[in-house]
């Protein structure tokens, strides 16, 4: 890494972005839906969500979901994406009575996005939603993103105690039906069906399912684009950037989508079938610099996660780690040439066919 605290020069033939956390901020959405995946498998939604940064879903899947089938986990990959995608639009779509300001307005009218499909949210009886907890950031991360959190608009609403309590038991209704038997009077009329000792799942499933969508509807964690993202997409000529991405299709084109970023033609996801292993491994940079047809070491790489940082210095490039997602001392020991807050403090020009890049980078580390 640079320990020049003065702006630095240096030229590259082409620009390979990682996606979220380096061009959009969907941290909330992502977090969520870790935090769903974890109250389903039972387990610390603070350690998965750690665990699972910056990595495939495919990967994250196949290591908490060990159960599925090789041709289980495309479907599971699809579902969990679209779960993203509808807690990031969720609050838009249905939690917020506020009236927009005139700015909000006309981006929402040049983004239409706030509608979701059927497809988008998790049905089946094995995948019932279950509200995510208040707090999902891992320590290391939970400062990177606290001005996020602040500018939150909407916040959770207090559940009635009838609901929470059926939420908590859920998952022990898949287990073990028998379990039900020692709750309230109260509970178990809200659950059992016409009095009897059968259990209404498909209400239960339904009620499950309606609770998500409310929780997931009280908070705003649409996907936004980072600071200094449009300048550079716009100063970069056409063919000399790529995306390179741990998010599989459904995830990564509507995310940039959602922002107003038009997927380039190089769009490397994480299932894409040329690929034999994902980040930290090198192999989305490498496949996207063939695809551009540069040499890898005469690209930039913009990445924000310790994985992708140490992908993209395993494939040559020079590495820009941006501070968009973790703190400082969380990344500046992974290899990156240089370090900087965000990507407005990065300057991007054409000069003789090639690119130029002045970076001012923090303060000697």
């Amino acid at each position: 890494m640079s320990s020049e605290s003065s702006p630095q020069v240096f030229y590259a033939d082409a620009v390979l972005f990682d996606m979220d956390g380096t061009l959009t901020d969907s941290i909330a959405a992502v977090e969520a839906a870790w935090a769903k995946v974890a109250k389903d498998i039972g387990q610390d939604p603070e350690y998965v969500i750690a665990a699972t940064h910056g990595k495939r879903a495919v990967d994250n899947l196949s290591q908490f979901k060990p159960s599925l089938s090789a041709h289980e986990i495309e479907a599971e990959v699809e579902r969990f994406e679209n779960t993203i995608l509808y807690y990031a639009d969720a609050y838009h779509m249905q939690g917020s009575a506020t009236p927009v300001s005139g700015e909000e307005s006309d981006h929402r009218e040049a983004h239409p996005i706030y509608s979701i499909p059927e497809s988008s949210v998790a049905s089946s009886s094995d995948t019932t939603p279950e509200i995510t907890p208040a707090t999902t950031a891992p320590s290391s991360r939970r400062s990177s993103i606290s001005a996020r959190r602040s500018s939150v608009v909407g916040r959770r609403p207090s559940f009635g105690s009838r609901l929470l309590n059926m939420l908590s038991v859920a998952a022990r209704l898949r287990m073990n039906a028998e379990g039900w038997d020692g709750l309230p009077d109260e509970e178990e009329g809200f659950i059992r069906a016409d009095g009897n000792d059968e259990f209404d799942n498909k209400k239960l499933n339904h009620d499950l399912r309606e609770a998500w969508q409310t929780e997931a509807a009280s908070v705003d964690r649409s996907v936004r684009i980072l600071p200094g993202v449009r300048k550079m997409i716009d100063s970069l000529p056409e063919g000399r950037y790529a995306v390179a991405t741990s998010g599989a299709k459904t995830y990564a084109y509507g995310c940039m989508k959602r922002v107003g970023i038009v997927p380039p033609p190089v769009t490397i996801t994480a299932d894409d079938k040329r690929l034999k292993a994902g980040k930290p491994a090198p192999d989305p940079f490498l496949l996207a610099a063939e695809c551009l047809g540069y040499d890898p070491k005469r690209c930039v790489v913009f990445e924000d996660s310790p994985s992708g940082i140490r992908a993209g210095v395993a494939s040559g490039a020079t590495v820009i780690a941006v501070c968009t997602s973790h703190e400082r001392e969380k990344i500046e020991g992974c290899g990156a040439h240089y370090l900087v807050e965000n990507m407005e403090c990065v300057q991007c020009s054409v000069e003789n066919g090639r690119l130029k890049f002045t970076v001012e980078p923090f303060s000697t580390a």
